[in-house]
């Protein structure tokens, strides 16, 4: 049995853990209560010594609301694998990684500033992307886009037009 395969066996028997592949990558997914033990066991026991990326998914108006990542590796064997936890949409909040990961910091940070899950017991939750003063959470599938439309060729006009009536003020 490969180290990747005993460290699967393992999640899954003491963490209850449901197993996924995505791009030939193992993913695990484990309850929030069992996360920071799942990825200690993984770093300490079966050398996934390297957080290489946290991030999330956003499945509104479904629940649960989110699903973090946290993809690790193994540099002594070469070989990596994910972490995956759903979290409600209501009062979203994880247990920070940080003890287990100290680069988990930024992730989280990110994590906290664009999708606003917070994660407990995190050193630092603070925006990182966006100002400091910034209302809302931008990859939140539910955030206002408030954009303005592209200007081409083929509606310059059109959008001329309305630009220019909304500088108007009426006497």
């Amino acid at each position: 049995m490969t180290l990747l395969e005993q460290a699967i066996t393992a999640i899954q028997d003491r963490f209850g853990a449901e197993v996924c592949q995505f791009c030939s990558v193992p993913s695990l997914i484990v309850p929030a209560q069992h996360l920071v033990a799942a990825a200690r066991a993984l770093h300490d026991e079966f050398s996934f010594n390297m957080l290489s990326d946290g991030t999330a998914v956003d499945y509104w108006p479904d629940e649960p609301r989110f699903c973090v990542i946290y993809n690790l590796n193994s540099y002594t064997e070469h070989i990596r694998i994910s972490l995956r936890v759903t979290v409600s949409g209501e009062n979203p909040n994880l247990p920070t990684l940080e003890g287990v990961y100290p680069n988990a910091n930024w992730y989280e940070r990110e994590l906290w500033d664009m999708f606003g899950i917070r994660f407990v017991g995190h050193s630092d939750l603070r925006r990182i992307v966006m100002p400091y003063d910034w209302q809302g959470h931008p990859l939140r599938k539910d955030y206002p886009l408030g954009y303005e439309e592209p200007q081409f060729t083929f509606n310059f006009d059109e959008i001329a037009r309305r630009k220019h009536r909304g500088t108007q003020t009426e006497a």
